[in-house]
């Protein structure tokens, strides 16, 4: 099960890469605990599921880590209205389940049903389907414990929304999000293998299916497997260019098939499809270091080609590559903003001295194509470099500034992003 890892006082990240350097680590039990405690503390940073490679909830050793998964995990459905309220610690396996039971659905899932609901919108998490933005795109409202320890609603349609949901913890706590939802619907997920890069018409795959994931090692120049996930209220699956699998499989070679969701073309709810793992069992492989780059969707071949250029460094390195489609977002601050994107996304060996010197590399390599990096992931692209992808960084450093004047829940990660 994924969360934080506590060893002699200590909270690491789910994947136990790094420990974070907090004076302190809380758990608060209610909404007053949790407002005396950020109004009693100089520096404040909200830990989720602890699913990020990144220092981006690291609060430093003059600061507090504080987590929201022992408030009340609040899940209020509106059938009528089709939303639904969700307290910020909440897990979209837990809500999935509870929406699903409504007769109502998400839009979309990431790859892990694991991660916190507030921390996966915070840093411009996604799923995957030419239509579908990040998760961000569901929220509808924020309700944020700011400095003081009172609560701020922020709402779609007010100017400053766009800057309060994709935040990296930067404006407050998050204590509930109420997000879109959808009726109910089923998804049947194919696996292809064996999908060559030469020739590879990306427009067409990646608009196979409603959500469609291409996987390789970068051993050989393209795709041991594509996985479609077609809704079924939706068109049938064509997919010419590579053979059906006969028998489930794992992103990651060589790992259990048991670990992820049904495949074969077996239909079931939305909840139990979209995302790669059950939530019962450790995703991905868990041992593990990951970066994640979005591009403008149309360099997506030829920034293939780049990667390919590099393969045997990348190869090395690297335990599965997967490259998803994310519509573009108006969120300030998401990877996506903007511009409809194509996700390359590097799960690396568990060896930090062995990753960072690949990381350059691909960095490097990607370079031309105008790369954002995900928030929650390992990049080494200077900070100046990334402050310049985002035209809306200004006004998000101003309605920082304005909800939290202090600078109480910055970092030494958000300060070199807004104070550069």
């Amino acid at each position: 099960m994924t969360g934080t890892a506590e060893t002699g006082g200590t909270v690491g990240n789910w994947a136990h890469t790094f420990t974070y350097t907090a004076r302190a680590f809380h758990r608060p039990g209610t909404l007053d605990a949790l407002a005396a405690l950020v109004a009693d503390s100089a520096r404040v940073r909200v830990l989720g599921s602890a699913h990020s490679f990144s220092r981006i909830a690291d609060p430093g050793p003059d600061g507090v880590l504080v987590s929201t998964a022992a408030l009340p995990p609040v899940i209020e459905v509106d059938p009528a209205a089709r939303t639904v309220r969700v307290a910020g610690g909440v897990r979209y396996a837990e809500l999935a389940r509870a929406v699903h039971a409504r007769g109502l659905a998400l839009p979309n899932m990431a790859s892990l049903p694991h991660i916190s609901v507030a921390g996966s919108v915070a840093t411009g998490t996604h799923g995957s389907g030419v239509g579908n933005g990040p998760l961000a795109s569901a929220v509808r409202e924020v309700e944020l414990l700011v400095a003081d320890g009172s609560t701020v609603p922020i709402g779609r349609g007010e100017a400053r929304f766009d800057g309060a949901v994709t935040s990296l913890g930067a404006l407050g706590v998050v204590t509930a999000l109420t997000l879109d939802l959808e009726p109910a619907y089923e998804v049947e997920q194919h696996v292809f293998a064996e999908l060559p890069l030469d020739g590879l018409d990306f427009a067409a795959v990646s608009a196979a299916g409603y959500s469609v994931s291409l996987f390789t090692d970068w051993r050989e120049p393209g795709f041991r497997h594509v996985w479609v996930k077609r809704r079924t209220d939706g068109p049938a699956v064509r997919f010419p260019w590579a053979a059906p699998v006969r028998e489930p499989v794992h992103p990651v070679p060589g790992l259990s098939a048991a670990h992820c969701t049904e495949q074969l073309g077996v239909p079931g709810p939305w909840h139990e499809r979209l995302p790669h793992f059950r939530a019962e069992f450790t995703p991905s492989s868990g041992a593990e270091i990951q970066s994640e780059y979005l591009l403008p969707r149309e360099t997506a071949v030829d920034a293939l080609w780049a990667v390919d250029g590099i393969r045997s460094a990348v190869a090395g390195a690297l335990q599965i590559c997967e490259v998803r489609t994310v519509a573009a977002d108006p969120q300030w601050l998401s990877p996506a903003h903007g511009r409809d994107s194509v996700a390359l996304h590097f799960t690396w060996v568990p060896d930090e001295a062995a990753v960072l010197p690949v990381v350059r590399r691909l960095e490097e390599a990607l370079a031309p194509f105008d790369p954002r990096p995900h928030w929650g992931k390992v990049y080494e692209m200077p900070s100046a470099l990334v402050r310049g992808r985002y035209a809306r960084l200004d006004d998000f450093r101003a309605l920082a500034r304005s909800l939290d004047p202090a600078g109480k829940f910055t970092n030494a990660f958000v300060r070199d992003l807004l104070d550069g």
